[in-house]
């Protein structure tokens, strides 16, 4: 196969990936290729909002990756989901627009990464945003991305919004407006009622330049190093042969935080001692790669609805849900348009309202295991996720085979405080739960159950119990010191024209939810590279 010679190649067309591409093409004179593993985001179940049960559980358009067994979590494997397709996981996700808390960036400016705070961040976020709803000075108008309220939202989602507003806690209508903190609706990256994601924002529109190439199915298998700096990539198409292009410039990495650092190490990048292991020739010892894995640990408090409001599988509920799938799709509203994580609220358990430590996602329905097992009967889970976790991961190889996962060992609760702060979380949603706002549709606590009272009973739940709230971060971790992978720029240390631009390079976890900000990521690393 003749080698083809590009002046950027960007690996991965997720969040990132499709600002990154999109960005790199707007000059004719440059030629781009995008690589993505997965295929086109053709299936109904990415553009209907509610298709994300579907998603979740479905392997074509989802890696569906499983952790290594977590120490403390019963030594249980955790199923991972991440986005195979064009737009990523912006694809499969929840659709929940967040930016993130304003001093989570001031603090990675003040790590020593320059032009990451705040100040510097946030114009790209309203450059990037069209909002329907949201108007004003910190809100955007214009932008690629949409953003907007869900159309037809279930009725229990504004009884948990209700719920919270008895026990004191203030009504929040934006999230990403002067303070985060308290209750309200999530606004999602929706239009017409149809999933919104960085495809449809930012690679979409721009597929038909001459200059830019997309090429799905398209497995990497390394980046090609040549004396300290990138020249191409090796990669697969399904079943055909291995070929390989070349890179005038750059090659930009925006795999997510599992598969960019496997694809570095693949390359020769990584720690030296680990590369040897298995065999590859380690052209940069970069110990930081794969390390640093950060991730939202979740816990669900779910009721049984009496009301039968709620989404659900039941005989009452069979003629409405046939009528839903009527309203969708004639009119695109109803129970379809649905994201599912309909409301929520950004609180504190530690008493600091400034910058709230825990998240809290409504669904007016029961969730299991993802949504992989489904529940009979009707019901509404509460997510409690612990917003800044002590705990760190990792990713290393299982071995050289590029097709082999790497292990993920996310090291859950390793740090004793997210487990403190997980079952103060708890507390708090089973109050939620016994308001008033809830009195005529309470029918009893589904889980963790009424013989789960002490703290003790709690904590032993929620190591039976946790999940993942999907937001993976920190393996090619940003930063000056001895474990960090990039540079400010988000140049690959140690290796000319590399750079990694997704979740990965995020010192510390947001507050709050991460496909946005891995927008802005994908933003920030293209001015970069337009900029040298």
């Amino acid at each position: 196969m003749k080698t083809e010679t590009f002046d950027y190649i960007v690996v991965g067309a997720g969040s990132a990936g499709c600002v990154v591409a999109n960005r790199l093409s707007e000059n004719p004179n440059n030629k781009v290729l995008l690589l993505e593993a997965g295929p086109e985001d053709k299936s109904p179940l990415i553009h209907i909002p509610f298709g994300i049960i579907g998603l979740i559980k479905e392997g074509k358009h989802n890696w569906g990756y499983n952790t290594a067994p977590q120490q403390y979590l019963e030594n249980r494997p955790l199923y991972w989901p991440r986005g195979k397709t064009l737009g990523g996981s912006s694809s499969i996700n929840a659709m929940v627009y967040i930016r993130g808390h304003s001093e989570d960036y001031n603090e990675w400016a003040e790590m020593g990464n320059i032009g990451w705070d705040w100040k510097s961040v946030e114009p790209i976020f309203r450059a990037h945003e069209n909002n329907e709803v949201m108007k004003g000075p910190i809100h955007g108008c214009g932008g690629e991305l949409n953003v907007t309220n869900i159309r037809d939202p279930n009725p229990m989602s504004k009884v948990f919004v209700d719920a919270c507003v008895e026990m004191g806690y203030p009504l929040n209508n934006d999230f990403n407006g002067a303070s985060q903190y308290g209750v309200g609706p999530y606004q999602v990256t929706q239009k017409d009622g149809r999933r919104f994601s960085s495809a449809k924002a930012f690679l979409n529109p721009v597929k038909a330049r001459v200059n830019l190439t997309v090429l799905t199915g398209a497995l990497v298998r390394k980046v090609i190093i040549e004396n300290e700096q990138a020249v191409g990539v090796e990669y697969q198409i399904g079943e055909s042969e291995i070929t390989s292009s070349r890179v005038t410039k750059e090659v930009v990495l925006c795999g997510g935080a599992i598969n960019s650092p496997h694809l570095l190490m693949l390359s020769g990048i990584g720690d030296k001692e680990q590369l040897e292991e298995h065999g590859i020739t380690c052209y940069k010892h970069l110990p930081g790669v794969g390390q640093n894995l950060m991730d939202h640990l979740d816990m669900t408090v779910m009721m049984k609805d009496i009301s039968s409001r709620s989404i659900g599988f039941s005989l009452q509920s069979l003629g409405r849900n046939i009528v839903e799938l009527f309203r969708y799709f004639t009119k695109r509203r109803g129970m379809l348009s649905s994201n599912a994580s309909e409301a929520g609220a950004f609180l504190s358990v530690s008493g600091d309202t400034s910058r709230p430590d825990i998240q809290l996602h409504f669904l007016p329905s029961f969730i299991r295991d993802h949504g992989r097992e489904l529940t009979y009967g009707h019901g509404c889970t509460v997510h409690v996720c612990q917003l800044r976790p002590g705990s760190r991961g990792n990713i290393t190889l299982e071995s050289a085979d590029p097709l082999q996962a790497p292990k993920m060992d996310p090291n859950y609760l390793s740090d004793s405080k997210d487990l403190d702060v997980l079952v103060k979380g708890v507390k708090l949603a089973r109050q939620i739960f016994k308001t008033n706002a809830f009195s005529d549709s309470n029918g009893g606590e589904e889980a963790p159950g009424k013989d789960v009272v002490s703290d003790q009973a709690l904590r032993e739940d929620i190591k039976r119990r946790a999940e993942t709230i999907y937001h993976p971060a920190g393996t090619c971790k940003m930063g000056i010191d001895d474990m960090a992978v990039v540079d400010a720029d988000l140049r690959v240390y140690g290796i000319k024209g590399l750079r990694v631009a997704d979740a990965s390079i995020m010192p510390t976890l947001l507050g709050g939810n991460t496909n946005a900000p891995s927008m802005m990521i994908g933003e920030k690393a293209a001015q970069s590279i337009l900029c040298d």
